[in-house]
């Protein structure tokens, strides 16, 4: 096959094979970390790019939690959606910032629906609680990126690497991406960062990444009195700018998709080069038929 063929292959490719959607876990291994926080700002940045975002909360019945944090009230929850009582589109609520949010409190009768049934073609993420043995809960262990929000302090630094451990052994973890929030001296932030991921990616067999810095900053106590993100309301301000770097770096990194996508992807593959086959035999009708017996 020729290089221009090829790449008219490819291409056909890329535009009949359907949207992914991709999951990400946003979670930490303490209170008062800013995950739930961070999980807002990356999805508030996500959709200023131009991504359609559905936002699930673990911690809906909490105090701070993403519907409070934005004066928003959804029509129902995760559980309604996955017992097909509701659409997604009904139950969600938009926030001003675009972003799709659904209380998802923990419910043991929805544990295996996966949330890319309902919806796709865009980013959902999961403000993901840990239960008291350290364990994501159920819907948070079919995300394709697991995100860990820590302070940068010696003390957050050691509960998180127990905490990497304890997941590590719940769910054979294999990756995690680490954001340190709240960063006052970013050269002291960074070397402890860097050291984090060195010593677990070490030590656990749990391969770490940088996920970034987000700069203590003023403006996010007056974004929450606005009810909104600091990227929504002050989008130029430190902590602004961090949180659009790392959602641009986080939705550009490598897919790392479940057993279940990639079956998925597979089927679909296969019936796009079926398509691409046909589209190639209708253009050149003489290689439809080689090898084919009457």
């Amino acid at each position: 096959m020729s290089k221009q063929v090829a790449d008219q292959a490819d291409g056909l490719r890329r535009l009949l094979a359907p949207a992914p959607t991709r999951v990400i876990a946003v979670a930490s291994m303490a209170r008062g970390a800013g995950a739930t926080t961070t999980a807002m700002n990356i999805a508030a940045a996500l959709v200023l790019q131009g991504k359609n975002v559905l936002l699930l909360d673990q911690h809906a019945a909490r105090a701070g939690s993403v519907c409070a944090q934005w004066a928003i009230d959804a029509l129902g929850t995760w559980t309604d959606v996955a017992q097909h009582r509701l659409r997604c589109a009904g139950a969600a609520v938009a926030s001003g910032s675009g972003v799709h949010v659904l209380p998802a409190p923990p419910d043991p009768a929805v544990a295996t629906s996966d949330p890319r049934e309902f919806y796709q073609g865009g980013a959902i993420l999961i403000d993901a609680a840990i239960d008291d043995e350290g364990r994501l809960l159920p819907l948070a262990q079919m995300a394709d990126e697991l995100v860990l929000v820590l302070q940068p302090t010696p003390s957050a630094v050691t509960a998180a690497y127990a905490g990497i451990k304890r997941l590590h052994y719940a769910h054979a973890l294999k990756q995690a991406r680490l954001i340190f929030n709240g960063v006052r001296d970013a050269d002291s932030a960074q070397q402890m960062l860097t050291n984090l991921v060195n010593t677990g990616s070490r030590h656990l067999a749990v391969s770490l990444q940088d996920g970034g810095l987000v700069r203590a900053d003023p403006h996010q106590a007056d974004a929450r009195r606005l009810y909104q993100t600091v990227v929504e309301a002050y989008g130029t301000s430190p902590a602004a700018v961090d949180f659009r770097r790392i959602a641009d770096e986080l939705w550009r990194s490598p897919w790392r998709s479940k057993v279940l996508r990639s079956r998925a992807a597979e089927q679909g593959h296969r019936i796009v080069d079926g398509a691409i086959d046909a589209a190639h035999a209708a253009s050149h009708p003489a290689a439809a038929f080689q090898g084919s017996s009457f």
